[in-house]
């Protein structure tokens, strides 16, 4: 038995392939409100046309966002508070990787940006609308690779020494700590926020790997992988389990909860980690 989700408005970010997608049709079947968030207008059209004919439900809505830009975010933002009076789930899932260093519009790294700052600065914006619907909840997808990440805040954006997996696991780190401080914060008005690691689930967005790479990820993963439906699946039940109902500030890895990574229960590192990201995206600091 599912957390009744019927009706309820649920944003997911990154609907347009892989998880993102599974976990839209999945949801949209359960009888959700749901807005798929892409950053294509045809891949985004096509997408949300999938999920309608496969949930037989109701057409499903889209907004488009590239979560590399803050002015973008601010605008998606503004979009759900003018299509919604409430916001019951927002599934924080958009996501990229990039093989040489990159700078966005913003001037910050785009792995952090886009992977960390992107859900970081949506929450933000949407939070109100979370506290309104209470009870809420916000689901985070991160990944084990979190478990390597690092946090240098002298060099956030690895000017010295970049490498893809290092930028992916750095912003990974960020997107459980930000949960769980997020889970802290809003502790006391019904909104709930946890994190999880789907399974090495095989979509593309290692395409952006240097080619050299790739075949070394493929052989290392690929016996590891699930299918998109199932990763899709574990982003679903954290947001329609009944049992969940409560819970905050959690970790799932592969269905499970289990203890994230040490760093991450540095109360200290979350709380810099929050103050720094308020600055990076222009929001007032507060505690």
């Amino acid at each position: 038995m599912a957390w009744d989700v019927r009706g309820k408005t649920v944003v997911v970010t990154g609907a347009t392939s892989g998880i993102g997608l599974e976990a839209s049709a999945q949801l949209a079947g359960l009888g959700a409100a749901v807005t798929m968030v892409g950053r294509d207008p045809a891949r985004t059209s096509a997408a949300a046309a999938e999920v309608t004919r496969r949930a037989g439900s109701a057409p499903v809505t889209t907004l488009l966002c590239d979560f590399a830009s803050q002015a973008a975010i601010r605008r998606l933002a503004s979009e759900i508070h003018e299509r919604h009076d409430r916001l019951d789930v927002l599934v924080n899932n958009a996501g990229a990787v990039n093989k040489t260093r990159r700078v966005t519009s913003d001037g910050i790294e785009a792995t952090f940006a886009v992977n960390h700052l992107g859900y970081f600065l949506l929450t933000n914006l949407v939070t109100d609308l979370l506290t309104r619907s209470a009870p809420a909840r916000v689901v985070t997808v991160a990944s084990v690779g979190h478990r390597a990440g690092t946090m240098d805040f002298d060099d956030l954006g690895y000017e010295r020494g970049y490498s893809i997996m290092k930028a992916y696991q750095r912003s990974k780190l960020g997107n459980v700590l930000f949960a769980h401080e997020l889970a802290r914060r809003l502790a006391d008005v019904g909104v709930t926020s946890n994190a999880l690691h789907p399974g090495a689930v095989d979509t593309n967005i290692w395409s952006g790997a240097p080619l050299w790479a790739r075949p070394i990820i493929a052989l290392a993963l690929r016996p590891f992988f699930i299918s998109a439906e199932r990763g899709g699946e574990r982003i679903t039940e954290l947001v329609a389990d009944p049992a969940l109902e409560g819970v905050t500030g959690a970790y799932f890895e592969d269905g499970k909860r289990v203890e994230p990574a040490p760093l991450v229960r540095d109360q200290d590192l979350a709380r810099r980690l929050w103050d720094v990201s308020e600055q990076l995206v222009g929001l007032g600091t507060h505690s």
